[in-house]
Parts: structure tokens; C-alpha cells; sequence
């Protein structure tokens, strides 16, 4: 990959508006680009945490296993976004792996020593990075508060109302979100299982709130979706 393409990625990607020309091209010198197939494992539980990573193309999810060897799924990582990043606040080996759903992931890597340099000697970065971590640091509060006060119906519905606002498209009166997600993946997100996904997904089908097939959910109309 030469680096008027990886340029070009940089100048897309909103964590690196603070950097200048200069320091852009410094950071595409330092990137590495990689595909993993589908379905492959970017890093396990016990794999140093010395790299970070840059989505190009392609979803990834990062994850964990209880004692009872059961996948919870704590975020998705769309394009466009950082992740393997705790090594920047002292992880020395990963906790969680990073997997590729159903499609071939194009990534951008690089060590965690090289971008340590650019956050020491650019305040506005360091601002991003910490703020990144201030906005994931909340979202797993408010996904512990609904684990603990709302039924699993609820975990769902809003499990689709935020992925819809955060990554559909409207198509006419009605919002279209195309996903890489089996049933199962949307139980491991929202802590419960694969049968009540099915359930409640099929309720809200015949009830004419969503329409969906694989690898399509259609909101009829977002204010109803409750």
C-alpha cells in the first residue's frame, strides 16, 4: 500500500484532524496495512497489546468469554474507528479478542511506541484519545445500568434504535440498517440469547414495526419502535 492511499485514509479519519501535513506523512511511514479474511482473529486474550489498529473496511467485533465459555460481545467496531488502543494506558496483554464478522477487514496498524511520540508532542491528539476514552468508559456505564434495570425486550429494541441511528440510511418514511450480525451475535451484544432475539425480532415483524431478512433490519417508523 503506497502512501498517497494511506494519506488519503488519514485525511478521512476524525481522530487525525489535529495532525498536520507534515505529521501525516510521518504517521503513513509508520502504518502497516493488512486484510484478514473473514471471520479471522486480528489479536486473542494473551497476545501482547504493543500494536493498535485503524479500520478501513469492514466490521470487527471485540469480545470476551465467561467461565462457562459463553461469547459476550462488549462493542462493534465500524470504519472509521481505533481499536486495541488499552495499551496506550498501560494494558501489556490484550484482554478481549478482535474478530472479523462476515466480510474481509481492511486495517491499518501501528505500534503502540510510535503513536505514544505523536501524542507527547501534540496536545489536541492526546485531547482526542482521552476524550475517546471518556465516551467508551460511558458507554459500557450505561450498558452495565441497562443490563441491571431493563428487561431483555427492551436491551434489543434499543440495541436496534441505536444502530439504526448511528449507521442507517432512511428510504423513504422508513430507516434501512444493513448489519454483519447473526441472531447469535445480537444476543452476545445484548446479554441474552439467541432465542429471544429470534422472539422479540419476529414479534416486532408481525406486530409491522421492523421488517428484516439477513443482513437487513427496516425500522417503520422510529417513534413506534418501543
Amino acid at each position: 500500500m503506497n502512501n498517497e492511499a494511506k494519506l488519503s485514509f488519514l485525511s478521512q479519519f476524525p481522530l487525525f484532524t489535529t495532525l498536520s501535513a507534515e505529521e501525516r506523512l510521518m504517521l503513513a511511514d509508520l502504518m502497516e496495512y493488512k486484510v484478514k479474511p473473514k471471520y479471522s482473529f486480528i489479536y486473542l486474550p494473551e497476545d501482547p497489546s504493543d500494536v493498535i489498529f485503524f479500520l478501513a473496511k469492514g466490521t470487527i467485533k471485540i469480545g470476551t468469554h465467561s467461565t462457562d465459555g459463553k461469547e459476550v460481545i462488549k462493542s462493534l467496531i465500524h470504519p472509521l474507528a481505533m481499536f486495541g488502543e488499552l495499551g496506550l494506558i498501560g494494558e501489556e496483554c490484550r484482554q478481549d479478542f478482535a474478530q472479523a464478522l462476515k466480510e474481509d477487514v481492511h486495517l491499518y496498524s501501528l505500534k503502540v511506541s510510535d503513536f505514544k511520540k505523536f501524542m507527547r508532542s501534540n496536545f489536541d491528539l492526546c485531547s482526542h484519545i482521552m476524550n475517546l476514552f471518556g465516551s467508551r468508559l460511558m458507554k459500557a456505564e450505561n450498558k452495565l445500568e441497562s443490563l441491571i434495570f431493563k428487561d431483555a425486550r427492551t436491551r434489543i429494541i434499543e440495541f436496534i434504535k441505536d444502530s439504526v441511528n448511528a449507521r442507517g440510511r432512511r428510504v423513504g418514511y422508513e430507516m434501512l440498517l444493513k448489519h454483519s450480525l447473526t441472531h447469535q451475535d445480537i444476543a452476545n451484544i445484548t446479554c441474552t440469547s439467541r432465542q429471544t432475539v429470534t422472539l422479540v425480532l419476529n414479534e416486532l415483524k408481525k406486530s409491522d414495526l421492523i421488517y428484516f431478512n439477513r443482513g437487513k433490519i427496516l425500522v417503520r417508523d422510529m417513534a413506534k419502535l418501543a
